[in-house]
């Protein structure tokens, strides 16, 4: 039987997402995202940059990248924003993709929207090259924003209708998937409040946080890296060939030489 995940979730459009991430408290989380994103993607390396869904538009630090050709995977033609390159349209979970095609997949709080984070993730692998790069953001549950969440269980604003994944199991998912965690930022110590007043005398938690309560953090940003695992074959014990020596002493080999504690 199919597992169902946590409970249902209401898919935002994406301009629900653009609005919510143009206002405060995102466009706080925003900026700080922007500023991660930035230094991530200045470790991958390689032909294509896949971004899938994520906030409403182009992460802007994309255009700063050492990958020129970049695109976006939408799931209509409406969603499509921003100048990048490319664009896709497709189901995020059955990714119109070949298999291990792609250097780096970006998930701009992409696990948060979907109802299959775990299919979303197999698709991700699959078309990933080996030592391909994944960036993934998200929103922590356990945190303020995480409590914020709570109370609006069956609200269908933004981001509240999402479903928050934990970084800690993520980095399980992460880990059963064959991927290794390269880095880890926590990011957003504030509350959500929509003041943006309130929200500016409030800035000071952002290095309390970082520096006491790291894992409270109200979203993240992760980096991992796609290892395969290869047969090795193993390599024969080399065993040296018995050779005459002059006098019709045999020459012994590794395995025949014994120690004698009597000397003989």
């Amino acid at each position: 039987m199919k597992r169902v995940f946590n409970r249902a979730i209401f898919t935002p459009s994406t301009e629900r997402l653009r609005h919510w991430f143009s206002a405060t408290p995102g466009k706080e989380l925003l900026q700080q995202e922007q500023a991660v994103f930035e230094h991530m993607l200045g470790e991958c390396f390689g032909y294509y940059l896949l971004q899938i869904g994520g906030v409403g538009q182009q992460v802007e630090p994309l255009r700063m990248s050492r990958i020129k050709s970049q695109f976006v995977l939408v799931t209509s033609e409406g969603d499509v924003v921003g100048s990048t390159q490319g664009s896709l349209v497709g189901d995020p979970l059955h990714l119109p993709v070949a298999s291990d095609s792609v250097d780096a997949v970006l998930l701009d709080h992409t696990l948060d929207f979907t109802k299959d984070p775990h299919q979303l993730l197999r698709e991700v692998e699959r078309v990933l090259i080996p030592e391909g790069h994944l960036i993934i953001a998200g929103f922590n549950p356990w945190s303020l924003w995480g409590l914020w969440q709570f109370f609006r269980l069956r609200s269908k604003q933004v981001p509240w209708c999402g479903q928050f994944i934990s970084p800690w199991r993520l980095h399980d998912w992460l880990s059963l998937l064959g991927f290794q965690v390269k880095d880890e930022r926590a990011l957003m110590f504030r509350p959500p409040l929509q003041h943006e007043g309130i929200m500016q005398r409030l800035d000071f938690l952002e290095q309390l946080g970082k520096r006491f309560w790291s894992p409270l953090s109200g979203a993240y940003v992760i980096l991992a890296v796609k290892r395969v695992s290869r047969l090795t074959p193993i390599k024969p014990a080399w065993k040296l060939r018995t050779k005459a020596m002059r006098g019709g002493v045999v020459e012994p080999t590794a395995n025949s030489v014994r120690h004698d504690s009597n000397g003989d």
